[in-house]
């Protein structure tokens, strides 16, 4: 039987906390750390630390790209958190390797001043701007756990699904179809993000 949400294991972030989560609101994960395995996928989870080409090249070499973008050319769910939401565009001010290209737009690096420290570290509140599953439950007021250097900027405003405030309004979650990303954790957001991994559980 197939497992809920499958974590992809690509050697970029320690899926640890994410499972534990997972298990404290009893929805059933799996590991996958072979690209071949993702076509029998419910949805998939790809979570990401560290430098985007890092991670594209990790990907990259894992045999990943191709599988990712059948999996969600195929309609379905995916969830990209941390880096591994930046991973879903198409390029990053960080580096200079090609992103998956599933959500059109760059991701961006803030810019310190002003008293502003970078990285952005720290609760804050992820507003949706607009009506989606994901977000089922949770408010203006919902606060989640960020820490970034870099932040999403979708080059359709259909494509974004959660604004935060810091120095500027940017871009915290994003959505094109079937594939959606987070820039804060939500496996260290508590109850929030107890909530929003459950939602997607259920898409």
């Amino acid at each position: 039987m197939t497992a809920a949400v499958s974590l992809v294991d690509y050697g970029v972030g320690n899926l640890g906390s994410v499972r534990n989560m997972f298990k404290r609101i009893g929805v059933p994960t799996e590991d996958i750390a072979d690209p071949d395995a993702l076509p029998r996928a419910a949805r998939v989870l790809l979570p990401g630390v560290g430098a985007f080409d890092h991670g594209m090249s990790t990907l990259v070499a894992g045999g990943w790209v191709d599988a990712l973008r059948d999996h969600a050319a195929g309609g379905k769910p995916v969830l990209g958190i941390c880096l591994g939401m930046q991973l879903l565009l198409e390029s990053s001010e960080e580096g200079e390797l090609p992103g998956l290209g599933l959500v059109p737009g760059s991701v961006r690096r803030f810019e310190a001043g002003s008293g502003l420290r970078v990285p952005h570290m720290g609760w804050n509140r992820a507003a949706p701007a607009l009506e989606h599953p994901l977000f089922a439950g949770l408010d203006d007021d919902a606060r989640f756990y960020f820490v970034h250097s870099y932040y999403a900027a979708p080059q359709h405003e259909e494509h974004t699904l959660a604004r935060s405030e810091y120095g500027r309004t940017f871009t915290s979650a994003v959505i094109a179809d079937n594939v959606a990303g987070v820039q804060f954790h939500p496996e260290k957001s508590h109850h929030y993000g107890m909530q929003l991994l459950e939602n997607f559980s259920r898409l």
